[in-house]
């Protein structure tokens, strides 16, 4: 297994680099440069001499493979570069200023969605055909139909303009600074309502489905009607011997999710306005900020390789016949 893993950490980094190359190359055929969008944005008419200039600052001047060769040789020293924006950080520390509220926004979404997904796959299962199970099927379907953006607007003109309730952008209120303690906690909290709700409508639907599904499998299989034969109770069949292997996909899918907690979700941020990586992502993309596109880019990539791992590892180690194929294919 160690060799195993060895294997797939060397595989990974031509991989990697795979994806850095087309992804360098993809997204300078958008048009548009930097320089200009940045002078049309300014309301500035600059003159070819002041374009030129800015391109040789930001290294635009050079060929495609020479440009992606040195910012390769600065990604090996996790050099991420600076940002073509007028403020001119660091990649990374723009990544760092925006990272802390994704990751916030997305462990709670998960962690709600597991809360709710687990419990609602087994009970669909286990009540196969029930009035439960239609009405989570009907849940299911609705929540996969359902754009983000769309269920995103209807909740903001229903709780925040209608209502008023909630507030609809951002994650603190104006005079949040003149607020007390504990108003300062339930006003951030209030804003953040909306967005986690409207995530954690789409992943609930998927994840449910999933966990119904391996539920169903699991509770066909002989060993649990080995144990039903036995008089263990029902409640002990399910919960100890059934649920255990129920949750083998449902713990992969989560492993694949890990890339998403820092991507985070561009719909929402910013249809939220919330400062986050997805926003990042967007502005980046909109003003061709092709350090920061590529920065976010190899994060995600990274963690995407590392997931796959990571679940391929836990499959060898969970699972023993899997580990007899690979010796077979050797």
């Amino acid at each position: 297994m160690l060799l195993y893993a060895l294997r797939r950490v060397i595989l990974a980094i031509p991989l990697l680099v795979g994806i850095t190359f087309v992804s360098f190359f993809v997204i300078h055929l958008a048009p548009g440069e930097p320089v200009e969008l940045q002078t049309g944005d300014l309301g500035l008419k600059a003159s070819a001499q002041a374009l030129e200039s800015l391109r040789k600052l930001y290294d635009l001047d050079k060929p495609l493979h020479v440009q992606y060769w040195n910012w390769l040789k600065r990604i090996v020293r996790l050099d991420f570069g600076r940002s073509f924006s007028p403020d001119g950080k660091p990649v990374l520390q723009k990544i760092s200023e925006r990272l802390p509220i994704t990751l916030f926004l997305n462990v709670i979404e998960m962690l709600l969605i597991l809360a709710l997904a687990v419990p609602i796959g087994v009970l669909s299962a286990t009540r196969q055909y029930s009035v439960f199970d239609k009405i989570t099927t009907v849940f299911v379907f609705v929540g996969f139909a359902t754009p983000d953006f769309w269920l995103a607007l209807l909740l903001m003109i229903l709780f925040g303009v209608q209502l008023g309730w909630l507030p609809i952008s951002g994650l603190r209120s104006l005079n949040w600074e003149y607020l007390s303690f504990w108003k300062q906690q339930g006003d951030f909290l209030s804003h953040l309502l909306l967005p986690i709700l409207v995530a954690t409508f789409g992943g609930l639907a998927g994840f449910s489905r999933y966990m119904r599904q391996s539920m169903l499998e699991v509770v066909r299989q002989e060993y649990i009607q080995t144990a039903r034969a036995k008089g263990l109770p029902e409640q002990t069949v399910i919960g100890k011997h059934a649920l255990r292997n129920a949750l083998l996909p449902v713990v992969t899918v989560l492993g694949l999710s890990l890339p998403g907690l820092v991507g985070g979700s561009v719909i929402v941020e910013s249809i939220f306005a919330i400062p986050g990586m997805g926003q990042l992502m967007v502005q980046a993309v909109f003003s061709r900020d092709y350090p920061v596109i590529m920065g976010n880019l190899v994060i995600v990539s990274t963690l995407t390789l590392i997931a796959n791992l990571l679940a391929d590892i836990s499959y060898g180690l969970v699972d023993p016949r899997i580990r007899v194929g690979r010796r077979g294919r050797r």
